[in-house]
């Protein structure tokens, strides 16, 4: 039985964002308090409560500071860019202030802190939000005026990420004595938690568009004992139009409802969170005795279909602390085709590396799948079986021979290439193929395709403590053309023993009390000098160095220059950019470099540069200055239509001040009669891509729907950048890479083909197409050639819908958002403008000019 009224439901179970209570009672009824630097007397009647402000940093000459950061500088002769350069934080040391607090909770003289997130992943629970405007009295209240229920209940939401590397801690408002506590904490763990099991179902079940029609018991509830979490994922959740492009669809409640009748008979569940995109829906939901012991949840998802966003494949996730265990739920649908498999490696790299959760606070370093104690990955993964032929694997299946089936599995051969799922473990497998079949029936798939039977469907996990007790399919089940598939796991999740953690913490803070706070801090950077040659756009490029720590526990964090919103240039991130270092402890910081169509303009016009000053900041401690250098590459993609029309060789040909000045020229609604050479009708490179697609692609499948590969777009863009054409002409690029780099080349235009000001105009005539064709016979010259020419090419697509499935609502969905684009901010269309960017676009692909 699911429960998921407003009474149970753990739907809105977020990571608390408030102010913190000075109190916090143990188990035994004894009071403990602690705060930035605060030193703590434990006593049965009393405590003593001491706390001090940090140490401000020292002011210094920024020249000196500069010449001691970056050997060879002469302050002498400084550059004119570093002037800004100067020290801005100074805050003086506070007078030590005393409270004391009797065993009652009675506040006896001044003081306080946030110091609640310092207690142990214990209990949580849903908080009103509108508590956080308590008076500061309140928070003191004594012991006998709260109920059980408040005192049990008080949430923590600090987050505890622990590098391999180093113990790396970013806290929510933590000072640096609250930061030391938590890092020694996570130290110390094993001596205050004990290992208990838990039962996790997990899941996974393609239902191929098609609301429920059967009951889900046979593989939610049938022969297992009542699970205590379970993990419930589909894919392909819907495959209509309006799922893909607008994202609504009333399949989430239906399945929703499915499975919360399914769940198993002899426990209460509550929801704990449902997480969907487009088709790809994940459930968690957990016993009703245990949502108190969940807290920290968070949800994420990543689409990597065309442009790397499209929702039609990628993957959505939900991570939580259970007990003082973290655990990640992944749920994933890879790009398809038995011969795509580097393209599934990639899907599952990019989910990787572009799934990061929030920490309820912006200024808090996100957190990636990997840094949890428990990763379960379940999903329509879609590798296949290759180098049989359809009847002998048929042959095989029919004599149960799975191991040999499973030798030319393509999951199980690219994770021994070590190219995915490094460190997951996968159950033995057991069971037949669970795709393709026949809809509501046993049989394989007998349409004109007749698709090979594969393991499509698969549960991988990661972690330790983790035993499966069960990996099986449910034949039972006919919806859809794929077989749900079931885990069901006992996993060790770490339990605090309360006594033992208060004691802990009492041994802690007493060491800490013989620090000398007067030490300041030190570290020794590896390098402080970045250069990046040769930068080119859409890649990614990495510098990294370590921070080596002294003696004395750090804090450190880049920090924004003065007058600037941020502490690195759009281009760059520093990852980690704050975290802490225990003595003698180091930690490896990644420079990233990144050119996208957000930067790339003003490096191609040469307004900006790849020149920065990164300055890293010491709690107690001194300022750092790293310097970063480099240079760029133009490319067409980021430059002006009318631009390119006015290259008539590769932009890379050309010398820098002629694509400055080409790029910064105004943009000319009719041919002023200037100097310049007669311009191109349409930019060269947009024809190149457009006449490819046209040679090679006109009946393939899924154009603009499947995305290519990425390695296969950088060699595009650089065909593209230095005139290479025969490189483009001779290759042998998916038709989806090529399908993919003409739309990241039309997102990547500063000024999109229907200009900014034409806008409103557009949307206020959709549904008109002789005030349509008044719009675009406005437009300037070079833009309204481009939108033409496409639309000509979009409808020479359609001729051939027969082969490649293509129709004028996917175009116009596809092509509305890069051709409309909203002007106010640049922001995303919203769902109204969205259709109408649509329909105004549909009008050209359903009439001939």
């Amino acid at each position: 039985m699911a429960i998921t009224g407003d009474d149970v439901s753990l739907d809105q179970i977020v990571p608390v964002s408030r102010d913190f209570t000075l109190e916090e009672v143990s188990p035994d009824g004894e009071l403990y308090i602690l705060g930035s630097d605060v030193t703590v007397q434990l006593d049965t009647a009393e405590l003593s409560l001491t706390f001090q402000l940090p140490f401000g940093s020292h002011t210094r000459m920024f020249l000196q500071e500069v010449a001691r950061a970056c050997p060879g500088f002469d302050p002498a002769t400084p550059d004119p860019e570093f002037q800004w350069l100067s020290r801005y934080r100074c805050t003086q040391r506070e007078p030590s202030l005393r409270c004391w607090i009797s065993a009652s909770g009675t506040r006896i003289g001044g003081g306080g802190s946030h110091l609640d997130g310092l207690r142990p992943h214990g209990k949580g629970l849903l908080v009103d939000q509108s508590s956080r405007g308590q008076d500061k009295a309140d928070s003191l209240l004594t012991r006998q005026n709260k109920s059980k229920s408040e005192i049990a209940d008080m949430v923590r939401s600090a987050t505890i990420t622990v590098s391999n590397k180093a113990h790396i801690l970013t806290m929510q408002k933590f000072e640096l004595r609250d930061t030391i506590v938590k890092s020694h904490l996570v130290q110390k763990e094993e001596d205050y938690t004990y290992i208990q099991n838990f039962r996790f179902f997990v899941g996974t079940y393609n239902v191929n568009g098609q609301s429920p029609k059967e009951g889900l018991q046979p593989w939610l509830s049938h022969g297992i004992q009542a699970p205590d979490v379970y993990c419930v994922g589909f894919q392909e959740l819907d495959l209509s139009k309006e799922a893909f492009f607008f994202h609504d669809t009333p399949k989430e409640e239906e399945w929703f409802k499915a499975v919360s009748e399914s769940l198993h008979p002899d426990a209460k569940y509550a929801k704990v969170k449902l997480v969907r995109l487009v088709g790809i829906m994940l459930l968690l939901y957990v016993k009703e005795e245990h949502a108190a012991y969940i807290s920290e949840v968070e949800v994420e998802s990543v689409g990597t279909g065309v442009m790397g966003r499209m929702g039609n494949k990628g993957g959505v996730a939900i991570r939580f602390q259970f007990h003082n265990t973290s655990v990640c739920v992944v749920n994933s649908h890879l790009a398809a085709h038995t011969e795509e498999y580097e393209r599934r490696n990639q899907d599952y790299k990019d989910i990787c590396s572009r799934m990061l959760f929030s920490r309820g606070d912006a200024s808090l370093a996100p957190v990636p799948i990997s840094k949890h104690d428990v990763i379960l990955w379940l999903g329509d993964l879609n590798y296949r079986i290759e180098e049989l032929d359809v009847e002998k694997v048929k042959k095989l299946i029919e004599e149960k021979d799975f191991q040999t089936l499973y030798a030319y599995d393509q999951l199980k051969t690219q994770v021994a290439a070590n190219a995915v799922f490094q460190g997951f473990t996968e159950g033995k497998i057991t069971f037949q193929p669970t795709y393709k079949y026949d809809t509501g029936s046993d049989e394989w798939d007998t349409s004109e395709k007749c698709r090979a039977p594969a393991w499509c469907d698969r549960i991988l996990w990661k972690g330790t403590n983790i035993t499966q007790l069960s990996y099986q399919s449910h034949m039972a089940l006919k919806t859809s053309d794929h077989k749900p598939v079931s885990s069901v796991f006992d996993i060790g999740v770490k339990v605090i023993q309360q006594e033992l953690y208060r004691k802990t913490l009492e041994k802690i803070v007493r060491s800490l009390d013989k620090m000398e706070n007067a030490n300041i801090a030190s570290v020794t950077l590896s390098k402080l000098e970045f250069c990046f040659q040769n930068v080119k756009y859409m890649q990614l490029r990495i510098e990294s160095f370590t921070i080596q720590n002294g003696q004395v526990p750090c804090e450190f964090e880049f920090i924004n220059k003065p007058g600037e919103e941020s502490y690195c240039k759009l281009w760059l991130n520093a990852n980690p950019s704050k975290g802490f270092l225990l003595p003698d402890a180091a930690v490896e910081i990644e420079l990233e470099l990144f050119v996208n169509k957000t930067t790339a303009t003003k490096l191609n016009s040469g307004e900006d540069k790849i020149e920065d000053i990164l300055v890293l900041h010491l709690e107690r401690g001194r300022d750092y200055f790293l310097s970063v250098s480099g240079n760029y590459l133009p490319s067409c993609f980021g430059t002006p239509i009318h631009t390119l029309c006015y290259m008539r060789e590769p932009i890379l040909d050309l010398p820098l001040e002629t694509v400055s000045e080409l790029t910064v020229m105004p943009l000319r609604t009719e041919d002023d009669g200037s100097q310049l050479e007669r311009p191109l009708k349409i930019p060269k490179e947009l024809w190149i891509m457009v006449d490819y697609l046209y040679r090679n692609a006109m009946l393939q499948e899924d154009l603009f729907q499947q995305p290519g590969l990425r390695s296969e777009f950088e060699e595009i863009r650089d065909s593209l950048d230095t005139g290479m054409i025969d490189t483009l002409n001779t290759a042998s690029f998916s038709s989806h890479s090529v399908a993919e780099a003409l739309l990241l080349f039309l997102e990547s235009l500063p000024e999109p083909v229907i200009c900014y000001s034409a806008y409103h105009n557009c949307l206020e005539c959709s549904g008109n197409y002789t005030a349509s064709q008044q719009v675009i016979s406005s437009l300037p010259r070079f833009h309204k050639n481009v939108f033409h020419y496409l639309m000509s090419f979009l409808r020479e697509l359609l001729k051939n819908s027969a082969e490649n499935h293509l129709d004028e609502n996917i175009l116009a969905s596809i092509f509305g958002s890069l051709l409309l684009r909203n002007p106010a901010g640049h922001q995303k269309l919203d769902m109204l403008e969205k259709k109408k960017a649509q329909e105004f676009i549909h009008q050209f692909l359903c009439n001939s000019p």
